[in-house]
């Protein structure tokens, strides 16, 4: 004789449904949240490493302004000037340029067609050593000792304001990503309370059958943080890929001269998806345990 037939389990089904028909639209929501979170973090990347460009190039050089005295020529004078400045001790590579160059700086503000009788000083340019640069005091004595009459710019004055604009620039995009976190908490945070209330009965068969308060937040914990993470990935994947379009179609400034984005900026996105879990996760875990008080 045959034994009873094998009695078929299936595998218990989990306390909460794995699909949602509101989880489409929470997925949505995180997702646009951190791709708008991961492009001002590529932003602020990419101003940081400009402005510290632009401090660099700056604290490089420095601008002479040389003024002929009656009987010299201005030529004459940019060429002792910069003939005093080459002996000063971190003064690297020195140019008097010419009176057509110096012309072409004031083309901006000044148009093409200028007076003859109009004075146009000329101007030096000083490339300083990297390492020991020159100050503009020991080169304002050099030129004093040459008696020439000339006014050094150290460009002290455009490099306040650089680091001035970087730092709004990055404190402006640090911001709009704090902002954006506190944003997807709060969603979160909101899916978590109508999704406990929806679930009264279940969380109260869970509480007679002896499950704390920790179990059940355990499981919205897991929930919103595994769809969160996925949301991250997406939303980083997007932010990527415009600003690889961003890198790839403007050439090697990028579409934004201003802000042009580099490769590894890319890189600190790949954390998106672990924040935005892990961000999830806690504001999941904190809702439900102080709902789940006022519902015990």
């Amino acid at each position: 004789m045959s034994g009873p037939a094998p009695i078929s389990r299936r595998p218990p089904a989990p306390l909460l449904p794995a699909e949602d028909a509101r989880d489409g639209a929470l997925v949505f929501v995180v997702t646009i949240l951190c791709f708008i979170a991961c492009l001002a973090l590529v932003s602020a990347l990419a101003a940081n490493r400009t402005a510290h460009g632009w401090r660099t190039e700056l604290k490089g050089s420095a601008t002479v302004v040389v003024r002929p005295g009656p009987n010299e020529t201005p030529d004459a004078a940019a060429a002792r000037a910069a003939d005093a400045l080459a002996g000063v001790r971190g003064v690297g590579e020195v140019e008097a340029l010419e009176k057509e160059k110096a012309e072409a700086l004031l083309e901006p503000w000044l148009g093409k067609d200028l007076p003859e009788d109009l004075a146009i000083p000329r101007l030096v340019t000083v490339e300083l050593d990297a390492k020991h640069p020159a100050s503009a005091a020991s080169m304002e004595a050099a030129l004093q000792a040459a008696q020439v009459d000339a006014t050094v710019d150290d460009h002290s004055l455009w490099l306040k304001d650089i680091l001035r604009a970087g730092l709004l620039a990055q404190s402006a995009a640090i911001a709009v990503a704090a902002l954006i976190v506190a944003a997807a908490a709060a969603v979160i945070a909101f899916a978590t309370r109508a999704g406990l209330q929806a679930r009264g009965d279940l969380v109260s068969v869970l509480h007679l059958a002896g499950a704390e308060d920790g179990f059940i937040a355990a499981l919205f914990q897991l929930r919103f943080g595994r769809m969160a993470a996925i949301a991250g990935l997406m939303g980083a994947g997007a932010a990527a890929i415009v600003a690889g379009l961003f890198r790839l179609i403007g050439g090697e400034a990028g579409l934004m001269p201003v802000l042009p984005i580099a490769w590894s900026d890319l890189l600190p996105l790949l954390a998106c998806p672990i924040a935005a879990g892990a961000v999830a996760a806690i504001s999941a875990r904190t809702t439900a345990l102080s709902l789940l008080k006022e519902m015990t």
